[in-house]
């Protein structure tokens, strides 16, 4: 199968330069299908795109059967991971979309374990083991996690990465089935700039039909501290949209009547617990979320027209993990 690899960078400079080399590495020796590198820039301020040209240029002289794209944002504007991503995919022509952070470096062949799952037609996605560097250097197994509805909220939290069952597979890390992305939407940019766009993406897959796994064999490092979420923005801000975007998932996604209503009636508490607790970044995020409401509802039109399952039926198998 053809993989389109998208990579989403925003002064990214120093994290391509050593990351950029190591992913050609790791996909040189792929023989299914031809590759493209699609890396989409946006609107960076360091010399990212200098980089870039530099690597395209030595690709080009080398006469590499990988295919080298740059996507630049159209009004030279940072728009946020969703639509930077999305930007991308538009310039995909393979089967397959491999999305990559810049702050990702795969093992060598890291590909493998994942294509014989797309031997399922129903099969939208599949997440690979993060091999997370953390704070003080230290290394977190993540990837997989589960999903459960608690007083008025859609609740993730990490499992074990001893299975193959997960509610979301990460937009930083994972390989998707182009036809089927195109088909439900891709990420949505109400999610812009971060923060539960593959959440949202992994749910409304599987609310239309389709399956997510998750792939142990399929490893990467993941460094998280050298990101541009934790490089660039505020922990108020990352906390606020991460509020506001909880909200969103639930407009959109959630149409069991006993769970709209439970939202609804879990609402009041959380306000005045948050007022109590003087929980600004909360009532912030909620504000914010109510002013784009009507944006929220169509998109949630939208998402209704693609869904064929409950939320009880995606829920309940993930009560048991």
């Amino acid at each position: 199968m053809n993989v389109s690899i998208v990579i989403p960078n925003y002064n990214g400079e120093s994290l391509l330069k050593n990351n950029i080399p190591k992913v050609i590495e790791s996909i040189s020796s792929y023989k299914d299908g031809f590759i493209e590198l699609i890396v989409t820039d946006d609107a960076s301020r360091d010399k990212s795109v200098e980089v870039l040209n530099t690597f395209a240029e030595k690709l080009n002289k080398e006469k590499s059967k990988i295919k080298f794209k740059i996507v630049k944002s159209p009004f030279n504007i940072n728009s946020g991971f969703s639509i930077n991503v999305n930007r991308g995919v538009e310039k995909a022509t393979g089967d397959l979309l491999l999305l990559l952070n810049s702050d990702v470096i795969p093992h060598k062949n890291f590909i493998d374990a994942l294509l014989p799952h797309f031997n399922d037609e129903k099969m939208f996605g599949v997440g690979c083991l993060d091999e997370s560097v953390e704070v003080n250097n230290s290394v977190v197994l993540r990837g997989r996690g589960k999903g459960e509805w608690k007083k008025g909220f859609l609740i993730h939290s990490k499992l074990d990465v001893n299975g193959k069952t997960t509610f979301w597979i990460s937009g930083g890390s994972s390989i998707f089935r182009k036809s089927i992305w195109d088909k439900i939407g891709g990420l949505d940019n109400i999610y812009s700039p971060f923060y539960w766009e593959d959440i949202d993406l992994s749910y409304r897959a599987q609310k239309a039909g389709y399956q997510i796994v998750f792939e142990p064999k399929s490893r990467v490092i993941h460094e998280h501290e050298k990101g541009t979420i934790k490089s660039s923005s505020m922990a108020k801000k990352v906390t606020t949209t991460a509020y506001r975007n909880q909200f969103f998932f639930v407009w959109l996604n959630i149409t069991d009547f006993n769970l709209i209503l439970s939202h609804m009636i879990w609402l009041p508490y959380h306000l005045l617990v948050a007022i109590k607790n003087k929980n600004i970044e909360f009532l912030t995020g909620f504000w914010w979320a109510v002013k784009e409401l009507p944006k929220a509802l169509n998109e949630r039109m939208k998402n209704k027209k693609i869904f064929i399952k409950s939320d009880h039926e995606i829920l309940k198998q993930y009560e048991s993990l």
